[in-house]
């Protein structure tokens, strides 16, 4: 059995060595060789996929900084949080950077003689690809921009959020930091994410406006809205456009397209990586089936991939929308929706409950 992947992303490796934990050989086919990209960018991991990936042997917990509340302003009550999950005993979530996570799945794999990396003219390996005249029993396609993706899987829901996401690391006195916070601007939603004692990662999604809002105004709104950290010093900025999509169609012949090539959703709830981890959870236990069965791996399997997660997928994506929409038109009324709707809500204690389970499993394992 041998299984090609095309990508070079931290999902891509983690089902890299996922599947190599199966004794499948693994081919990767990394279009970009990008080693320096999101250098400051950190990632959220819920508890329970922290949970999925050590029991395959990916254990990322001793490098990523525990978070066990999150609390929820808008713009009317910057000082006084409208939403607060937590605080809870076995944490909420994990932040780990990005550089960090790379750096250890690459060695991770590096100890695996199953998985390769091939090199090879980029218009003569898609072609093979595409006609099915490869090596490959199954292909796995991360990439929604090459040539296999614009001509076959070209069919999408697509979403223009209309904002640019700013990253940057903030250096800071130490403090206990062990909770996170949002807060739903009239300019966007800012994150503030716990990396250490002494730094945190700030994301701020800013609406377009009508001029380019320059890097020292987005340190100036940063300084604004932080009201917690006494700030010594701040990373380069990194900016990057925010555009959702999802797939129609997840595969076709023995071609499955997978992680934001699929479902492309706002970084506002920190979900897009979980929801691709939660797809290779389902992907796992599906090969594990087919091969307790002595059944060879073909694209059968791809078929019940996109049965058992699409729906989900789809609703879950939707629901982030949502949450988008309601902040964003909520501002424009002086926040009178958000204050009266979760005063209700802070003080319900299923709403919490049930949040932090939909937040932490996804809607598949709800």
């Amino acid at each position: 059995m041998n299984i090609c992947l095309i990508g070079s992303g931290i999902p891509c490796l983690i089902l890299a060595n996922i599947l190599s934990n199966k004794n499948i050989k693994i081919s990767i086919f990394d279009e970009y060789k990008s080693k320096n990209k999101f250098n400051i960018r950190t990632l959220g991991i819920t508890r329970d996929n922290i949970d999925f990936l050590r029991n395959e042997k990916i254990n990322i917990k001793k490098n990523a900084w525990p978070i066990n509340s999150i609390k929820i302003f808008n713009e009317s009550s910057n000082k006084k949080e409208i939403l607060n999950f937590g605080p809870v005993k076995d944490n909420l979530f994990f932040i780990i950077k990005y550089p960090q996570f790379i750096y250890l799945l690459e060695k991770n794999i590096r100890k695996k003689k199953l998985i390769k990396f091939i090199k090879k003219n980029k218009k003569a390996f898609y072609n093979s690809i595409i006609n099915n005249r490869n090596e490959f029993d199954l292909v796995i396609n991360f990439n929604e921009n090459n040539n296999i993706s614009k001509e076959i899987f070209f069919r999408r829901d697509y979403k223009n959020y209309n904002s640019s996401a700013y990253t940057v690391l903030i250096n800071h006195q130490k403090c206990n930091n062990k909770f996170a916070y949002q807060i739903f601007t009239s300019l966007g939603p800012i994150a503030f994410l716990p990396c250490s004692s002494r730094e945190t990662s700030v994301v701020f999604s800013v609406f377009k406006q009508k001029r380019n809002i320059s890097e020292n105004e987005i340190l100036e709104l940063i300084n604004k809205y932080n009201n917690k950290y006494s700030i010594k010093s701040f990373s380069k900025i990194e900016k990057f456009d925010l555009k959702g999509s999802l797939l129609k169609n997840y595969y076709y012949k023995n071609i499955l397209c997978f992680g934001d090539n699929i479902h492309k959703i706002h970084p506002l709830a920190g979900q897009g990586l979980n929801m691709t981890i939660r797809d290779i959870k389902v992907l796992s236990e599906l090969i594990d089936k087919k091969i307790d069965l002595g059944l060879s791996l073909d694209q059968s399997i791809l078929k019940e991939f996109e049965n058992k997660t699409k729906h989900y997928n789809y609703l879950y994506a939707n629901s982030i929308n949502f949450i988008h929409e309601f902040f964003k038109l909520d501002n424009k009324f002086n926040n009178n929706f958000s204050n009266k709707m979760f005063y209700f809500l802070e003080n319900n204690f299923y709403f919490k409950k049930y949040s932090i389970k939909f937040a932490d499993n996804g809607l598949i394992n709800y």
